[in-house]
């Protein structure tokens, strides 16, 4: 079983606390988007997921991901292709926040801004291994 390996930007929250980092590929566009293995799913950005697909998507006030960030709308939403380092996942089901808030956060402690959360459902899928000392993830098919 061969490793994808992802490089990974850590950043300091005001010494507060870190985050890391990791470049996505959606809708043929390069992202940025936490690392977060306390989510229990991964999330998009809304404003995104609506500029590239408002004629198929869902709207839904019960939908639960479990995240450091909340929201009270969320939708729900196929992108066709999300591309984490060599791993190409298709069709992947996604349920979409408003990260505007969070993204603004990160950019006034002079981060970039960030377009999605990656969580559980994809690092437990593909047996993900982070490296702080690399700054590293590893995912394996």
């Amino acid at each position: 079983m061969k490793a994808i390996s992802i490089p990974l930007k850590l950043i300091n929250l005001q010494d507060d606390g870190f985050h890391l980092l990791m470049e996505v590929i959606i809708f043929k566009e390069k992202h940025l988007a936490v690392l977060d293995t306390g989510a229990s799913r991964s999330v998009f950005d809304k404003s995104l997921i609506e500029q590239h697909l408002s004629e198929t998507l869902q709207v839904s006030d019960e939908i639960n991901a479990a995240t450091l960030f909340t929201t009270t709308t969320t939708i729900q939403a196929t992108i066709p292709e999300v591309k984490i380092g060599t791993l190409k996942i298709k069709a992947y089901e996604t349920v979409a926040f408003d990260l505007q808030s969070v993204s603004d956060t990160y950019q006034q402690f002079g981060h970039p801004p960030i377009m999605g959360i990656i969580g559980g459902d994809i690092l437990m899928q593909y047996k993900a291994i982070i490296d702080y000392n690399k700054l590293q993830l590893r995912l394996y098919r």
